[in-house]
């Protein structure tokens, strides 16, 4: 008899059941914290990064306007028409779009799809346009084109603008000087937990050029299934604009046997960092990477980054390169054969000896707790860490 009832309780049916039960409880909270006044917008956070996100399009088409902090008034105006003539981005904006059909969904009909892809260079334009400092970069279009499929036009257009002017806007600058010091966080979050593949990584010299499409497109333009991207942005949106550095140090750390298992060579060792895995445990992978936003926040990490950033000088250009010819792996496997042809830049280079963090430090673990709780914290952590970064970004104007 009781044998009976543990295999009821673990069957699928069982854990269908448990996961609907669930679903209705967390629509119920986001549909009580929108209707308070005011909003309830830290529940509304919790509700974005705890399992399964915003649930669905409709949601999220009410609560992504509360996570920016968009003034209601905004969210009803009509955008303006975009004036195409004589627009400096409009030919290079029109290239990327056309190349951009595989992040509309399979089977939908090309008018359908022509329609939109007009409508995405109108958000676009119309954003640059509004915002003459912001500067287009190729990889922002992944970014827009999930919000137009999720919200539309319109709504949109509001959204891409704060997001452009606050988490995206060190990617907008004319130069890529501050997306580098993003990407400069990436290593010493990995060799704050793993420094055997921190360790193997700095041997092989990839840098971080790997990680750039990831960063720069939230994941957007790297991953297949259109289910995963809303995922990763009900995520990014709830959090700290540098939560995307701290996902992409999980899927590297996710595939420690995959990297150390590899030749210690730059461009096999970026080859296989660059694929990332189609089927990757999206929701342990995002609470861990909240766990470790806590344990490791930005103003831990800041001095280490900027270290980072000077020891990564000689190799900018190749890093600005890559970006540009969109090859990273000829750029690396140019770099290693003109470091093989000049014997002499062993001696003006010598190897790098890494300081081994302390024990303790490096196993600094959280205490054992739940999936919400374990959220719910990395959700409070983003808050307060926030508005150090608030001088830079103007998080909160």
């Amino acid at each position: 008899m009781s044998t009976a009832r543990i295999d009821r309780a673990s069957s699928p049916m069982n854990g269908r059941q448990d996961w609907e039960t669930r679903r209705k409880r967390k629509i119920a909270d986001i549909t009580q914290a929108l209707n308070v006044d005011p909003v309830d917008v830290a529940t509304l956070r919790r509700m974005a990064i705890s399992e399964g996100g915003l649930l669905t399009d409709e949601i999220r088409c009410q609560v992504w306007p509360r996570l920016l902090n968009i003034p209601p008034h905004l969210l009803d105006q009509e955008p303006e028409k975009v004036e195409r003539d004589n627009n400096k981005d409009y030919n290079q904006v029109l290239l990327d779009v056309q190349r951009s059909l595989r992040r509309f969904p399979p089977g939908m009909p090309d008018e359908q799809r022509e329609g939109l892809q007009e409508e995405l260079i109108d958000i676009i334009l119309r954003v640059l346009q509004r915002n003459p400092q912001l500067h287009y970069y190729q990889g922002y279009h992944d970014i827009v084109v999930t919000f137009l499929l999720v919200v539309g036009e319109r709504l949109a257009t509001v959204l891409v603008e704060k997001l452009s002017t606050h988490h995206l806007r060190d990617f907008m600058d004319p130069t890529m000087d501050n997306t580098k010091h993003i990407l400069n966080y990436l290593m010493p979050i990995i060799e704050r937990v793993n420094p055997e593949v921190h360790d193997f990584m700095q041997q092989a010299e990839v840098g971080t050029v790997f990680a750039l499409s990831w960063l720069i497109t939230w994941f957007g333009h790297v991953l297949s299934d259109f289910r995963h991207v809303v995922r990763l942005y009900d995520f990014f949106l709830a959090c700290h604009p540098l939560m995307p550095i701290y996902f992409a140090a999980v899927i590297v750390l996710h595939r420690e046997e995959e990297v150390l298992d590899c030749e210690c060579d730059m461009a096999m060792v970026h080859h296989l960092l660059s694929q990332i895995p189609q089927d990757l445990p999206y929701e342990t992978l995002i609470s861990r990477a909240g766990d470790l936003f806590v344990q490791f926040p930005p103003s831990e990490l800041a001095r280490e980054a900027a270290a980072h950033e000077s020891m990564a000088a000689s190799t900018f250009k190749d890093f600005e390169l890559a970006s540009t010819q969109q090859r990273p792996d000829i750029v690396l496997r140019r770099r290693r054969r003109q470091k093989q042809a000049s014997p002499e830049s062993s001696t003006l280079s010598p190897v790098m000896t890494v300081a081994q963090p302390s024990t303790a430090r490096r196993f600094v673990r959280l205490a054992v707790m739940g999936l919400t709780v374990a959220l719910g914290a990395a959700a409070l952590a983003v808050v307060n860490t926030a508005l150090e970064w608030a001088p830079k970004l103007d998080l909160f104007p």
